[in-house]
């Protein structure tokens, strides 16, 4: 039985979809939670979503692309919590179009919050969690440039297959400290940003579920269930490795 009482868990992009759901899961197996966002209203919703519960969290306003709100972050967890046991780097944002309309500054946008917002989370959560002994980061990447090719995000794609690298490296060196890292890459989920493209796409539900061998899309709830799994320690042994969650996509 997964149980994480007495560990505090910190979660970035955690007002909406995959981050909310992640964030209300480590709640429900008694974790404190410290639930990072840019979005204020929606993340003092969230927070108290958690409390009206029977669970304890805090908001910390933090956009990952500046790196003194990030410091900011992981120091309020500290001060509030007194150590940091699990880390979710999930902020990210995606920009659909062919690479020729795209300009640098989408592709600087990309980088800077999916991949260097990645880097500058961990620099700042593997300290900490070294001085609690020891936990566990798992790292949003996607099937997108990590597994398979997609054509219409290139930048995108080019980001989270360096999530991938950038996870497997900062592995091997935190190992030392007791720390895990491993990456996720999801498929299709049914979330708020992932239903505003399929919409700018003109897909509908139904064909994006007609291309996963399972026939449906993903909720944010099974990637979350993931995430507590490799935070918890029954993945103990796991680390500097991928998980890929698509409902069979990548398999075909």
């Amino acid at each position: 039985m997964i149980d994480f009482h007495g560990k505090v868990a910190l979660i970035t992009g955690a007002t909406s979809g995959i981050g909310e759901a992640t964030a209300v899961m480590f709640a429900r197996y008694r974790a404190k939670v410290v639930i990072a966002g840019r979005r204020d209203a929606e993340g003092e919703r969230v927070v108290e979503n958690i409390k009206t519960a029977g669970g304890d969290a805090i908001f910390v306003h933090t956009d990952v692309q500046v790196e003194a709100e990030v410091e900011n972050l992981v120091k309020a967890a500290l001060q509030k919590f007194g150590r940091l046991d699990c880390a979710f780097n999930n902020a990210g944002v995606d920009h659909i179009a062919p690479l020729e309309q795209q300009t640098t500054a989408d592709f600087d946008n990309m980088l800077s919050t999916n991949l260097r917002g990645t880097f500058v989370c961990m620099q700042h959560e593997l300290p900490a969690m070294a001085k609690s002994g020891g936990g566990a980061i798992v790292n949003m990447s996607s099937i997108a440039g990590a597994v398979v090719g997609i054509p219409i995000n290139a930048p995108y794609s080019a980001a989270k297959a360096g999530v991938v690298g950038l996870t497997k490296s900062t592995a091997l060196s935190a190992a030392k400290n007791n720390i895990t890292i491993n990456a996720l890459c999801c498929g299709s989920v049914a979330t708020e940003l992932a239903l505003e493209v399929w919409k700018s796409l003109g897909w509908s539900l139904e064909q994006v579920a007609a291309y996963n061998p399972l026939g449906r899309i993903g909720k944010p709830e099974e990637i979350a269930a993931a995430v507590l799994f490799l935070c918890s320690e029954h993945a103990s042994y796991i680390t500097g490795t991928t998980l890929v969650i698509d409902g069979g996509y990548t398999a075909q």
